[in-house]
Parts: structure tokens; C-alpha cells; sequence
């Protein structure tokens, strides 16, 4: 016995017992229901595995069962069948065309039917297994980054605030402000982690598409917001014995944009640059420039560069290459919210890499029409 529960809908009984026998006798669960609304009464209290289903049938027909259910997240993954008489092309291509995972046409044959429902139903659990090894991969990242990345700024809150409780009476001005440096150093860096997750809240709910709405406008000045934010990074990268460099195309084509979200964004990768790209007496050039229809930011470094088969998850979240080679800060949402920021301006981000030569991140906005 598999266990395995089938809800069949149908509102002829002969053929809702029939079809009842068979997938009885293969070992599942049949649950049953006359039409449409019954069936959705039975999945309140009984989620099925798979579904069965008429089309035509009283007071709910099966495309309409087929929109109600879908319409369900928590039942959204739930393989759909159509057993229905109806076997015109118009009718086959609507059903598929809504997302049905099959089609059987009656009368049906048995042994038909149940190759349809073993497939679907190994390929549902085949779907949710690889599901849950990302989820629980995922989950895995998530854990290990977000335990390194809260336990290391609060030790510096900790321990200089330990320090300086112990030794607080002999303590020297240039001594007690060190301290208070490094308790600071470890609050920004949680401060910076709580806004990025918030964020992310935002980005999930609508609301930052919402805020985006309200504010983004056509912007004629993007080459001095451009220079803006490059600059906010030229003490950094000195820092760093880099070298900083802007090549900003006057009188750029107008943008709509959010000069917050956008500079947030370019910021992002201006700030990645920088932290990939070793040793002294190296560049990293920010280059603005029409292209078309677009208008194109380009950040090129001489960093580690990232390999190929990389590339393609640079934007997921919580994703960071090689971590512990690299002594990577941050949880791995920089990239990630950067993309969203650009995505909301209808635009798009381009990577480019060679390992060990350096990486270009290219910022594409849409010219305002």
C-alpha cells in the first residue's frame, strides 16, 4: 500500500466508482466528490497527492476546480488530471494551456490511467525532493553565514565593552576611544546587516516596488549622480591602495530613476570591487555611456574574478563564492539586492569575468522615452 491519497471528482457515479476500483486496487487512497465545490470541501480537510477530474460537471465544472486550486499556494504543486469525454482540440489545448499536467479522454483505459497517475506522481515527488535539497541547502548557507556574521560584530561590541568596564579607571582618552571605535565597528556592521534583511522584506511584499513608484522620476542629471556616487567610494579604495577612476559621458540620455535606489545599487558594486581587488597600485574604472536605447554604468576592476560556472548565481541570495578563501564579510544579499534595484528601474545587470584578470559589472537603464 503507497498511501498515496487521489481525490477523483467526477458526477457520474458508475464512472467515479470505476475509476475508484482501479486506483483502489493499485494501493491508493481514493477520496471522491461530485463537482467542483464538493471537491474544494474535501481539500479543506484533506489535501490530495494527485487530482482526477471531470470537466463538465454541475454547479463547478473542472476548469474552474483547476483555478481554484491553483489559486491555493499551499496547494499550487498538486498534479492535475482531466478525465473528461470531451475530446476536441479546443478542449485538450484550454486544459494544457491553464497548466494541466494530463489529459485522459473516456471511456479510459485502466492500465492508460495509471501510467498517467504513477508518472505524475513520481514526477511531483522527484520535483519536491530537489526542492527540499535547495531548501535545506539554503538553509544550511543561511544558518553558517548569518551565525558568522552576527556572532563577529557582537564580539567586538562584547569584548571592548568588557574591556573598558574592567579597566575603565586607568583607562586613557586615545585608549577608551579606541574602544569605543571597535564597539561602533561591530554595531555598524549589525546595523548594516539588519537594513539589508529589512530590504528583503520590503522586496517580497511589493512594498519597495510601491515606495519605487511613488518617487522614481525622469532624471536629466545622471552623469552628476553617476560622479555622486563614485566619489563616496575614493577614500575607501585609497584605503586599499586603489585607484578610483570615472569616465562619465556628459549629458547622458534622460533615465527614470530613483537617485536613492540607484546610487544603493551602483554603490553595491563599486564597494565589491573594491574588496576583490588585491594588492597595491591597482584600478577600477567606472565608465557611463549611452548605448542605444540604453544608457550603460560599467564598473571594471582587476580583481580575483569569478569563474564561469559561477556567474550564473552571482544574484541569488545568501549565495557567496568561496567564502572562507576569500574572508568574505556579509551575508551574500549585496549582489542580490543590487539586482532588484535595477530591476525595478526596468533595466538589467551584465557580468563579465576572466579568474585572476578581473570582473565588469555593467548597469543597463532603459532611456526614457
Amino acid at each position: 500500500m503507497n498511501g498515496q491519497r487521489i481525490l477523483v471528482v467526477e458526477d457520474q457515479e458508475n464512472l467515479m466508482k470505476a475509476v475508484q476500483e482501479v486506483l483502489e486496487l493499485e494501493g491508493y487512497i481514493v477520496l471522491v466528490a461530485s463537482d467542483g465545490l464538493k471537491a474544494l470541501e474535501v481539500m479543506e480537510h484533506t489535501p490530495p497527492d494527485l487530482i482526477v477530474a471531470d470537466i463538465m460537471m454541475p454547479r463547478m465544472d473542472g476548469y474552474g476546480l483547476y483555478e481554484a486550486v491553483r489559486a491555493r499556494p499551499e496547494w499550487i504543486t498538486i498534479p492535475f488530471i482531466f478525465l473528461t469525454g470531451k475530446a476536441e482540440r479546443d478542449d485538450i489545448l484550454r486544459g494544457k494551456s491553464l497548466g494541466v499536467e494530463d489529459y485522459i479522454t473516456k471511456p479510459f483505459n485502466p492500465d492508460e490511467l495509471l501510467v498517467v497517475v504513477r508518472s505524475r506522481l513520481t514526477r511531483a515527488q522527484q520535483i519536491y525532493q530537489a526542492s527540499e535539497a535547495k531548501f535545506n541547502e539554503l538553509k544550511q548557507q543561511i544558518i553558517t553565514v548569518m551565525g558568522h556574521e552576527l556572532r563577529t560584530p557582537l564580539t567586538y561590541v562584547q569584548g571592548y565593552t568588557e574591556l573598558a568596564l574592567d579597566d575603565v579607571r586607568t583607562l586613557s582618552p586615545d585608549q577608551l576611544q579606541g574602544f569605543l571605535l571597535g564597539i561602533k565597528k561591530g554595531a555598524d556592521r549589525l546595523n548594516h546587516l539588519i537594513e539589508d534583511l529589512l530590504l528583503i522584506v520590503q522586496m517580497d511584499t511589493g512594498r519597495l516596488a510601491e515606495e519605487y513608484a511613488q518617487i522614481a522620476r525622469v532624471r536629466t542629471d545622471l552623469d552628476m549622480i553617476v560622479e555622486r556616487a563614485v566619489n563616496r567610494y575614493n577614500s575607501q579604495a585609497a584605503a586599499h591602495g586603489i585607484t578610483l577612476e570615472s569616465q562619465i559621458t556628459p549629458n547622458l540620455p534622460p533615465v527614470v530613476l530613483s537617485e536613492y535606489y540607484l546610487t544603493d545599487a551602483l554603490g553595491r558594486l563599486i564597494d565589491n570591487a573594491i574588496k576583490f581587488t588585491r594588492g597595491q597600485n591597482k584600478r577600477i574604472k567606472v565608465i557611463a555611456q549611452p548605448a542605444g536605447s540604453w544608457v550603460e554604468i560599467a564598473i571594471i576592476d582587476q580583481g580575483v574574478g569569478i569563474a564561469a560556472e559561477e556567474i550564473p548565481h552571482l544574484f541569488q541570495r545568501f549565495h557567496q563564492i568561496d567564502r572562507q578563501r576569500m574572508e568574505q564579510q556579509g551575508v551574500g544579499l549585496g549582489l542580490a539586492i543590487s539586482q532588484e534595484f535595477i530591476h525595478l528601474h526596468k533595466g538589467e545587470i551584465l557580468v563579465t569575468s576572466e579568474p585572476g584578470k578581473g570582473s565588469t559589472f555593467t548597469i543597463r537603464l532603459p532611456v526614457a522615452a
